[in-house]
């Protein structure tokens, strides 16, 4: 596959390994809490409707818990076991457990700071959540009968005494701990009672229109009747993190098995976060620490509500006042052009679908389409997350049962969808599916769907390259791509694909795709050294890329090669970039934002310049299912693929990913010390979601593109205007 349109690249000499330090390379898990940072900042953001920057912070803190689970985990593994290897940026685990701990309550206190300024603006516009303050006896005798019949019956008050060892508390698990006296006789008693996962956190007070109070303080108001002749002395709210990575065991035999029995291991997971009330009497904080192993754990004193992923419930609340307004996507006018029919309109020409503002019902279609034409004899399916309720998973059994052959490989290793995926599985399997768990020590992470239908004489194949997940949840908040081909080549790469995959049968030769373990780390150096070439020979060069995560430090350094030859790079990275931007004599031509707003950005697109400045068909484009990351690289399943279709082209490059590049409403700019600045729009603000929510697509257009000029593509504009 040529790299370049009119000549052979001039390939340099490759730099030498990367030196790792601070110098060169941000801390991972410190640009992760920085991106959390962004999100966070979305709750204090006055052009977001009130409930939707509630959303915000909740966000932020469900983010925060996934961290302690896995990152923090992991770091945490490696200092208990005695390995010192220092991350790319010089830093040894347990150095970066220490800066953690001091961010992340730095972090916690604003987020803290942030839920009592929403809580007080909740509650101007009617939406009150009481707590400590309220009036108790009001609400005593708004909940006692709700507290009798509907909690009381399923909270265990459990006594803390050498006869009762502490009890089992599972990963984020909140409880309240009380010291007691009998009022008899003057004894005490220390007792525990955890808050079941099945209660809701919030619970509506009778009487009160969108009056809510939370569970823990409902516990403390109604202590009397789950002690009755005692009196409380003291009490304390806690809740604790536990370890929740599954590792897998390369010689596993089964890995089914291995997993089911993963997964309830997971659920005893080491202590890694204790979250205690900062008023909580020492003594208390003293038992939990000793009883919940908070010796191997953090912990943190919260001045506030503890759990703030909880506060998602209060979203849910019927005020669409306070929400973003309800946005419908479109369905591509190109299909319906067609008749509906997403296989005559993939035929007559590639199609890219942008989600969530070109509907996901495009690819339930296809596939549903796939399950109901008798024409159609095979479909293989990639699956990393698809759901609860899959019309994907749906959508596939029907095909089975049609008789068709249907391979679905499904990916046991996605975390915390272990266990869906496990129950898919079953489904699949039983519907007559060919299930395929893939490779032992590397996620298939690649969203490919392949449909193979007899036409005329022969066979053609259809097929559908992600960014993002088989899932109709995240499709309407996850802004991704879904590309449509039935190029030949393209159906010749993925049948080879799936056969690695399947069957561990290693492609001889791609014509379109690039996969990942295999040479995509060096696809993308190859593509930058063309483009130091260019810059050395005075030709326009350029990379302008998009996606979640930038650490590969062998990418990195390649970025740092092509600055020092004078190539601008343009980075668009959501959340962690170990990428240092801006700093003389390593990164000057490059700039990095961070977009985050009210779609999660998702998509992965790269584009190079080739010999041409950007805007222009000649730049190389690519969207991928991949990330910068070593783990894209090296464990996983991943695929790049040039979109070579004009019009696709053209709405990839010169409408989503210069979109993201001119957006100055919701965009942060990273700095070469690591800190981000919000852009201000000035006199020409610009807001890439409203942007896509109200201008159409190219590629869906079909015959109405060339009839009506209401589909813009966006002017470039350099960091110099």
């Amino acid at each position: 596959m040529s790299l370049t349109s009119d000549e052979a690249p001039i390939t340099p000499d490759r730099a030498a390994p990367p030196a790792f330090g601070p110098e060169r390379f941000f801390n991972r898990e410190l640009s992760w809490l920085a991106f959390n940072r962004r999100v966070m900042e979305e709750a204090r953001n006055a052009a977001h409707p009130l409930l939707e920057r509630l959303r915000f912070l909740s966000i932020s803190g469900s983010n925060l818990d996934e961290f302690f689970m896995v990152r923090v985990a992991g770091l945490k593994g490696q200092q208990l076991q005695g390995i010192d290897d220092p991350s790319a940026d010089g830093r040894s685990p347990g150095q970066q457990l220490a800066e953690i701990e001091a961010e992340v309550n730095r972090l916690v206190d604003q987020q803290q700071s942030e839920w009592r300024r929403l809580h007080g603006l909740l509650g101007e516009r009617g939406i009150i959540v009481h707590g400590a303050g309220s009036d108790g006896d009001a609400l005593r005798t708004a909940l006692r009968r709700y507290f009798i019949d509907q909690i009381f019956p399923i909270l265990t008050p459990q006594v803390l005494d050498p006869a009762h060892p502490f009890p089992f508390i599972p990963n984020r698990g909140v409880g309240v701990i009380f010291d007691l006296e009998r009022k008899a006789t003057g004894e005490t008693v220390r007792e525990l009672v955890l808050i079941p996962a099945s209660l809701p956190r919030f619970v509506p007070v009778p009487g009160e229109a969108s009056a809510f109070v939370a569970i823990e303080y409902l516990v403390e108001l109604f202590a009397d009747l789950l002690f009755p002749g005692f009196a409380v002395r003291s009490l304390g709210v806690f809740r604790i993190i536990r370890d929740s990575d599954i590792e897998i065991e390369e010689e596993a035999e089964d890995l089914v098995r291995l997993f089911r029995t993963a997964i309830r291991r997971r659920r005893r997971g080491r202590v890694i976060l204790l979250e205690l009330e900062a008023d909580m009497p020492p003594e208390l904080a003293a038992v939990l620490g000793a009883d919940i192993q908070g010796h191997e754990a953090i912990v943190a004193k919260v001045g506030g509500f503890i759990g703030l992923a909880a506060l998602s419930a209060l979203v849910e609340v019927d005020r669409p006042d306070l929400k973003f307004p309800a946005y419908s996507p479109r369905f591509p006018e190109r299909i319906r052009e067609h008749g509906g029919d997403c296989f005559a309109a993939i035929r007559s020409k590639d199609i890219v679908v942008h989600h969530p503002y070109e509907s996901f019902d495009v690819v339930l279609s296809f596939l549903r389409q796939a399950a109901a034409d008798p024409d159609v004899i095979a479909i293989k399916q990639t699956l990393y997350r698809a759901g609860n309720q899959s019309p994907v998973i749906r959508a596939l059994i029907e095909a089975a049962e049609a008789g068709k052959s249907v391979t679905a490989v499904v990916e046991l290793k996605a975390r915390f969808d272990e266990e869906q995926n496990l129950l898919w599985a079953n489904q699949l399997e039983r519907a007559g599916v060919q299930v395929v768990y893939g490779f032992i020590e590397w996620k298939t992470h690649a969203k490919i769907s392949m449909v193979v239908r007899r036409e005329g004489q022969g066979y053609r194949t259809y097929c559908h390259f992600g960014t993002g997940n088989y899932h109709p949840v995240t499709a309407r908040i996850y802004t991704d791509l879904s590309f449509f081909t039935a190029d030949p080549r393209a159906g010749r790469d993925a049948a080879q694909l799936f056969n690695y995959i399947t069957g561990y049968v290693e492609p001889e030769r791609l014509e379109l795709v690039t996969m990942s373990p295999l040479n995509m780390r060096q696809h993308l150096c190859t593509l930058i050294d063309v483009e130091i070439a260019a810059a050395r020979a005075g030709k326009p060069s350029g990379v302008w890329a998009k996606m979640n995560s930038l650490v590969d430090p062998d990418i990195i350094d390649r970025l740092y090669a092509a600055s020092a030859a004078g190539v601008p790079i343009e980075l668009v990275v959501r959340g962690i970039c170990c990428l240092r931007p801006g700093v003389p004599g390593l990164s000057e031509t490059i700039r990095v934002k961070s977009v985050v707003g009210r779609f999660l950005e998702h998509s992965r697109i790269w584009a190079f310049a080739n010999g041409a400045p950007l805007p222009h068909r000649r730049a190389r484009l690519f969207i991928s299912s991949a990330d910068w990351m070593p783990r894209n690289f090296d464990r996983r399943v991943e695929y790049m693929i040039p979109i070579e279709n004009p019009t696709v082209h053209d709405q990839i490059l010169d409408q989503v990913l210069v979109a993201n590049l001119i957006d100055n409403e919701q965009s942060w700019i990273l700095q070469p010390d690591g800190g981000y600045v919000r852009l201000t729009p000035g006199d020409k603000p610009f807001n890439l979601h409203h942007y896509f929510m109200n201008n159409p697509s190219l590629s869906g257009r079909g015959a109405a593109l060339h009839q009506r000029q209401d589909v813009p593509t966006l002017a470039f504009t350099t960091r110099e205007g």
